[in-house]
């Protein structure tokens, strides 16, 4: 027996290490999805990330331009505003500073203490920085279905994103 040729084994993958690499394929995309799609909470996070920035940006312009600018909000949408001779004027020509949608809309807001700037003739909350570099804190809450996030200013400049309920 010494002309006997092994038995051949033809080439290419069996079914189960081709079932192998499915499964390891669909569970990678499966997490890339999930991590590629944003939750309701990560967007209202981001929201609050911006406003922070842009809050910062109307506290420095009120004090730069020694005029009143105000931050307005509706469960909608928010602007900024700048305080002319004769009243309040959207902020148009800034393209930092202009009139946005929030992206889960509508949103309920909460600006703690309330005094600090609910406009009484509109729906809408008002927060105006003055062009004293000390403002009154506050903190602006941002709720959309269970979630709810807060932006938090200290009255001297400085703005954080913070969780509801985190001590002061």
């Amino acid at each position: 027996m010494a002309g006997a040729a092994p038995p051949h084994r033809a080439d290419g993958f069996t079914l189960v290490e081709i079932l192998v690499v499915m499964v390891i394929i669909g569970i990678t995309l499966g997490m890339a999805s999930l991590n590629a799609i944003p939750s309701p909470r990560q967007d209202l996070e981001n929201e609050a990330k911006r406003l922070t920035l842009l809050l910062q940006l109307a506290r420095d312009e009120a004090i730069v331009r020694n005029r009143e600018v105000a931050f307005e909000a509706t469960p909608e949408r928010y602007r900024f505003l700048v305080r002319e001779d004769k009243g309040w004027t959207p902020v148009t020509q800034d393209d930092l500073l202009r009139e946005r949608p929030f992206r889960n809309a509508p949103v309920r807001l909460l600006l703690d203490p309330p005094a600090a700037g609910i406009n009484a003739n509109s729906e809408a909350m008002r927060v105006t920085f003055g062009r004293e570099p000390v403002d009154k804190p506050f903190t602006l809450t941002l709720a959309s279905g269970n979630n709810s996030v807060g932006v938090r200013a200290d009255g001297v400049g400085h703005f954080t994103v913070v969780e509801p309920g985190e001590p002061q």
